[in-house]
């Protein structure tokens, strides 16, 4: 119950509170040595699969028959190797640029998730796949970068950081319009594969949601329940006598 001539106090608003990430944890010359291993890592895993596309174009190795054949037992090798292998340069090069990106945001922001996730998308999107696909040759790492950049765009909507929300929205900037590519809309395109992968990095997000915690920059008066100085003192009311007022603890009768 309100009490007559009580002064209001100021309490904490209850809008979304967005954590910004302490500088001295993503400023550091650990951080920026990470980002740069990150970085590293993703050039060179993209640079493997160019190296495996030029080897099988020019010594005709033949490796796309060990692609994924949903449905055939015989095709239950591609769940380990398809991300490996394309049809053709082009084919590759438009997974060039988002698997870097992709690598580097999971490598760098989620580094404990990536563990588990990458893992967990590689081969969970085969099978998947497997299952629902069509009877055709299905290679390419593309459902593997769907489940990277679902697993980073959904993460960030579940975490209030600024930090990851911020890389959640670039990477709906740069390849929202990817969404088309879980449809069945171009023949010759494994949807599947997208699907299964977007599927996996979806259910991913949602069970390493609390994972890769990033400490967030605090201030003094947000640890208890004391007000800043440049907080605004209430005007208490015209005409109201204090001494008619009861202790915090009381029934709130005068």
């Amino acid at each position: 119950m309100k009490r007559a001539g009580a002064s209001p106090r100021p309490c904490r608003s209850h809008t979304v509170h967005l954590d910004k990430p302490d500088p001295h944890f993503t400023s550091s010359p650990r951080a920026r040595r990470n980002f740069m291993l990150a970085l590293q890592a993703a050039l060179g895993f993209t640079g493997l699969l160019w190296f495996i596309l030029i080897s099988d174009v020019y010594l005709g190795l033949g490796l796309s028959r060990f692609g994924l054949r949903p449905g055939a037992t015989d095709g239950l090798i591609g769940i380990l190797t398809t991300p490996l292998l394309h049809g053709d340069t082009e084919h590759l090069f438009s997974n060039t640029a988002p698997l870097i990106v992709s690598l580097t945001a999971m490598l760098y922001i989620y580094p404990n998730s990536a563990v588990r996730v990458m893992p967990m998308v590689w081969l969970g999107s085969g099978v998947l796949a497997w299952f629902i696909g069509r009877p055709n040759l299905h290679v390419g790492a593309s459902g593997f970068v769907y489940g990277l950049l679902a697993f980073i765009f959904v993460s960030g909507l579940f975490r209030q950081d600024l930090r990851s929300i911020g890389v959640s929205l670039m990477v709906w900037f740069l390849y929202g319009s990817m969404i088309w590519g879980i449809l069945p809309i171009r023949p010759h395109m494994s949807w599947e594969l997208h699907l299964a992968g977007a599927i996996l990095g979806v259910m991913m997000a949602i069970l390493y949601r609390r994972w890769d915690r990033v400490p967030v920059k605090r201030y003094e008066w947000e640890d208890d329940d004391s007000v800043p100085d440049w907080f605004p003192e209430p005007k208490r009311g015209a005409g109201v006598d204090d001494s008619a007022r009861e202790d915090d603890h009381g029934d709130g009768r005068y």
